[in-house]
């Protein structure tokens, strides 16, 4: 077997949430091998001896530190990705980082040069703008094919400030909310689909249940400095779900119940106190109580991040989950795409890329770095009722 042909061998920094919905990915795509990982919970380090072969650390440094790993996944909690960022870049070892790429500006900063000094790779996501459809539509804007991007509308209503929460991610200081964890879906999109360079951001923020005090919804317009703007919307209340206009098709690519978002809040009301919330979170998370090993199935439809709609100068396009509709003066019609072999095949493609091949990864530091900013820019606007500007943007490759 080649270089070029032997898995990437990953180490895993966190078992969590993030983890558990990569788990298809890892367990299906042979270009990657686990061979390491660490968690605090001795449930998790356990279930991946058995599950994976690999080896349990008994810290995050020892995992950084593994001779056998090449990567490591960092998939620990929003305020932990800098340190542990920094920690695997002084290993030596290659980063991919779970969204968002930190919670401030100047430590995201930190993460980049780290990997630059250290001559790694850093990788950011998953984000949503990995999908096939997003790129898809990205290549096609490129080619010039419908003309000029001039607005973009995306929009999502989920449930998920009803989700079993740790008491920090319902606190915005410590990267809780819907902007620092679903935002960065949203901006990631409209900004490959509209050029990248964001010049200015409005933005209003909903705080609408003081026993969860954190942003549950906003809607901001992110104003492009070629011309175009695009506005995104997110509602977490769970109440109304926007995916019944995408098919009955749920994020993660399968068909969803229609009452999904009321038995969220239903299983929420059986966890009386925050520690009973907390295990209730735990529990259904890799090597927990609750948490069933993923059975092997090819995808159905592709994942999404709710309803997108791309005007340009000749047509609208629209994405779903079976490919990208075409509306322009003709008529409709559907562009398909094959679905991947295995769910997030396309960010273990741009690892792929980078680790094996040599081509910088087009959702990397500086480009995520440009990502927060206009999260970050969404709380400032929020907290001034101006318009945030933005200086750290790049354009979409």
């Amino acid at each position: 077997m080649t270089a070029t042909s032997t898995p990437i061998r990953f180490g895993v920094l966190g078992m969590g949430r993030a983890f558990t919905l990569m788990l298809p990915t890892f367990l299906g795509d042979k270009r990657v091998q686990l061979v390491a990982a660490f968690d605090p919970r001795a449930s998790a380090r356990s279930a991946f001896e058995n599950v994976f072969g690999g080896q349990a650390c008994a810290t995050d440094e020892a995992l950084c530190a593994h001779p056998n790993v090449e990567w490591i996944y960092v998939a620990t909690p929003h305020q932990l990705h800098t340190r542990h960022v920094e920690m695997a870049a002084a290993h030596g070892k290659h980063v991919l980082v779970e969204k968002p790429l930190s919670i401030t500006l100047e430590e995201g900063l930190r993460m980049v040069e780290a990997c630059r000094k250290a001559g790694v790779w850093l990788v950011v996501g998953h984000s949503h703008s990995f999908n096939t459809p997003v790129l898809h539509a990205r290549q096609l804007i490129a080619e010039g094919r419908y003309g000029q991007v001039r607005m973009i509308e995306a929009l999502q209503y989920t449930d998920f400030l009803y989700r079993p929460r740790r008491p920090e991610e319902l606190d915005t200081q410590q990267g809780g909310g819907v902007v620092f964890s679903q935002a960065a879906h949203q901006v990631d999109m409209v900004r490959l689909l509209g050029g990248g360079l964001v010049e200015s951001v409005r933005a209003r923020l909903g705080r609408w249940d003081p026993a969860r005090p954190t942003e549950g919804a906003y809607s901001a317009l992110l104003s492009f400095r070629e011309g175009a703007f695009a506005s995104i919307s997110y509602n977490g209340y769970g109440f109304f779900d926007s995916d019944r206009w995408m098919d009955g098709t749920g994020e993660m690519g399968s068909p969803k119940a229609a009452d999904a978002h009321q038995q969220t809040r239903a299983r929420l009301r059986k966890a009386t106190d925050e520690a009973a919330e907390v295990a209730l979170k735990a529990e259904r998370n890799f090597g927990g109580s609750a948490f069933t090993l993923p059975a092997p199935t090819l995808p159905a439809a592709f994942q999404h991040f709710g309803p997108v709609i791309v005007s340009c100068d000749h047509a609208d396009l629209r994405l779903t989950p079976s490919g990208i509709e075409v509306i322009d003066a003709s008529g409709t019609q559907l562009l398909a795409a094959p679905l991947p072999a295995v769910p997030r095949a396309e960010v273990i493609d741009e690892v792929w890329r980078a680790g094996r091949e040599g081509h910088p990864p087009l959702h990397d530091g500086q480009w995520s770095l440009a990502t927060l900013e206009v999260c970050l820019a969404m709380l400032a606007s929020d907290a001034s009722g101006r318009d945030a500007p933005l200086c750290h943007q790049i354009a979409s490759p």
